[in-house]
């Protein structure tokens, strides 16, 4: 059925009845822009009003479908051919009426599955159920798509669609782990203990420690390499304080503003707000942090924290010789001599500049050993 054709063959008979298509859309009750979309060849009249417009235009219904006045002697032929053709047509509308309904169903289940990911926190198990039901709708809507294949072919279709979606949804969620340090949404256990949890997702494992404090902090275990045991702990946001961030602060000189201010910010006890000042003539450098010492001293955290700046700081930029950590109860004064002849392997964590894996087995480590914290705090830091 030539849309084109008919449209011009209306045109035609429109205007020998002397009709414009406002005119001729009244008559109908319908628009006008209905008869300029037939006319352009977009569309054609609905079997509602196609007898009437015929009456119109006197014409008739095979002269409308063929596209042109039929004669006596091929009306019956052309009769037949247009009635096979408006079946066409019609199973063809109704088949592309279904198609963008099925892609409807289909992206509306995408869009569900979306929506959950970006109102829904990572911690919310709705977020993950409302994501499988929209992988479900979105399912539906594929397999409407393709029901006239096969049932193999709608079956593996389908199967190779829900896999590519669920790998889809596995990688963003892997995505937004890594740069939002969130715990994943598609973790099918997740063990809680005293000061972490751990989430255990396909092909990766998430440790979540230090959780629900100032200093929590993800370590995303790819390989699987690490256990409750093992995995790296500190009592500090070890992203920011961890060797791994520190290390680009490092330093010959005190007195880079900068470079002091980054490493001291990136330290613990930084959250409580300070200010902090240098001594060009005696290499010393003074921070005064805005909170009282035994408001923060749960657990050794203030020793904790003391004590690792210290090492931190002198490991970091090689000329200071003193540092003073000052606060609303108390002074804490040190120097390098003390720290190199009474904190045990100083001298390994410094080792070719600084020491990665020594920092973190004599340092980070350390900090999680409160006997050991408590004696070498007071051998440190006796007067």
């Amino acid at each position: 059925m030539n849309q084109e054709k008919i449209g011009k063959f209306i045109a035609t008979c429109r205007k020998e009845q002397n009709l414009t298509q406002e005119q001729l859309a009244e008559k109908l009750g319908i628009t006008y822009k209905a008869v300029s979309k037939w006319e352009c060849g977009k569309g054609l009249p609905d079997a509602s009003i196609m007898i009437e417009l015929c009456k119109i235009l006197k014409i008739t219904v095979n002269d409308l479908l063929s596209g042109e006045k039929v004669d006596k002697e091929h009306y019956q032929k052309k009769l037949e051919q247009n009635i096979i053709d408006t079946i066409d047509y019609t199973d063809k509308k109704v088949a592309d009426k279904n198609k963008n309904i099925a892609l409807m169903i289909m992206f509306a289940g995408l869009g569900l599955t979306f929506i959950a990911f970006t109102i829904f926190s990572s911690e919310s198990s709705w977020g993950s159920i409302y994501s499988i039901i929209g992988l479900v709708i979105s399912l539906v809507g594929f397999s409407k798509i393709n029901k006239k294949k096969s049932y193999l072919k709608r079956l593996l279709y389908s199967f190779l669609y829900i896999t590519l979606l669920f790998v889809a949804l596995l990688i963003i969620d892997y995505s937004n782990v890594v740069l939002n340090k969130v715990a994943p949404r598609f973790s099918y256990l997740k063990e809680t203990g005293d000061t972490m949890i751990i989430y255990k997702a396909p092909f990766y494992n998430v440790y979540r420690i230090n959780r629900n404090t100032k200093n929590e902090y993800y370590i995303i275990d790819t390989k699987r390499k690490y256990t409750e045991r093992t995995v790296p702990i500190s009592p500090f946001n070890r992203d920011k304080s961890g060797i791994e961030n520190l290390i680009q602060y490092k330093n010959k000189y005190v007195g880079n503003n900068s470079n002091d201010s980054h490493l001291i910010d990136n330290l613990p006890l930084a959250q409580y707000g300070y200010v902090f000042e240098i001594n060009s003539e005696n290499l010393g450098l003074t921070i005064d942090y805005h909170i009282t010492d035994w408001f923060i001293n749960e657990n050794l955290y203030l020793e904790k924290s003391i004590l690792y700046n210290s090492v931190s700081i002198f490991a970091l930029i090689d000329n200071v010789e003193q540092i003073t950590f000052n606060f609303s109860g108390n002074t804490y004064t040190i120097s390098r001599k003390q720290i190199k002849e009474l904190y045990p392997n100083f001298k390994d964590i410094i080792d070719n500049g600084i020491n990665k894996n020594n920092f973190n087995k004599y340092l980070e480590n350390k900090m999680n050993d409160n006997d050991f914290v408590e004696n070498i705090f007071k051998k440190l830091f006796a007067n």
